[in-house]
């Protein structure tokens, strides 16, 4: 049974991942690990400045930069001991029966990538410790990272409340239809209302394929709202979710130019550097 693989940070949006992890591994029944990196910090170092200071000071001031790098690193490893404890527990009193904890040295992405076959969903949050209010994971990097990611991603704002509802934006795609497919075969949306909604535009066969899309929602047990939206594509479904408070925004990872825009483009950077809501993003 695949895992879900949750990534914690000493930022304040750990909570918000835990917590979202905690539900999610609730919804499919599936086993969770909390994973930690210990990055390289990108702070000056012995080797940074052996250079840089004079003779007489440079034996006295290495040895104790040197010291401080051993000290540093220590604490990072303590810290980040206590954080996947302290998550671990969180887990288990919520109700998680499998729970496990891995950390690993060496930058995000590269472990993420190296732990991605073992996992079913990964959650991480919208900012790391780098960046605290920032974008770090959405940001610069937010598509080269889910272009080298295959399994599906929850993302997480600063604080994460179980969702009650999510919207689909459909666009009768590949990548829309296969995020349609994975919410049909398996529970983690399970007992959710459903938006499905999607901006009219010339293609034929869209109506078919979006009446085609509600029905089998319907038939697997969804409540399900149906949507036709006209005019700009960011600001229709950033109305639309603000109008009936969708809990969760569900994408395929790379829809159409117009929806990858939306989700991946810079204006809504900006929005979501201060959402309230989850983004899933399906493979």
């Amino acid at each position: 049974m695949q895992k879900i693989l949750a990534c914690i940070d000493e930022s304040t949006w750990s909570t918000s991942v835990q917590d979202a992890a905690i539900w999610a591994a609730q919804q499919l029944s599936n086993p969770l690990t909390f994973l930690h990196s210990i990055e390289k910090q990108h702070l000056p170092n012995s080797q940074d400045l052996s250079g840089a200071i004079g003779l007489g000071a440079r034996s006295k001031l290495l040895n104790e930069i040197a010291t401080l790098d051993e000290l540093r690193a220590k604490v990072a490893l303590q810290l980040g001991k206590e954080l996947l404890a302290t998550a671990e527990t969180k887990a288990l009193a919520a109700g998680c029966s499998q729970v496990t904890t891995e950390q690993r040295h060496g930058e995000f992405i590269d472990n993420l990538l190296a732990l991605e076959n073992t996992a079913g969903l990964i959650v991480m949050g919208h900012s790391g410790s780098k960046t605290d209010k920032k974008l770090s994971i959405l940001g610069t990097h937010v598509e080269s990272l889910l272009r080298r990611i295959n399994t599906p991603v929850l993302i997480t704002p600063h604080d994460f409340t179980a969702p009650q509802s999510f919207m689909l934006a459909y666009d009768g795609r590949a990548t829309t239809e296969a995020a349609l497919e994975h919410i049909l075969t398996n529970t983690l949306l399970s007992g959710l209302s459903c938006h499905l909604v999607t901006i009219k535009n010339k293609h034929p066969d869209q109506q078919e394929k979006f009446q085609a899309a509600t029905q089998r929602l319907q038939d697997a047990g969804f409540k399900v709202t149906a949507s036709y939206l006209a005019g700009n594509i960011s600001q229709q479904l950033a109305a639309y979710q603000q109008e009936y408070g969708i809990d969760l925004i569900v994408m395929g990872a790379f829809a159409s130019p117009r929806l990858r825009q939306f989700f991946l483009g810079s204006n809504t950077l900006k929005m979501l550097e201060n959402s309230q809501i989850p983004i899933l993003v399906m493979k």
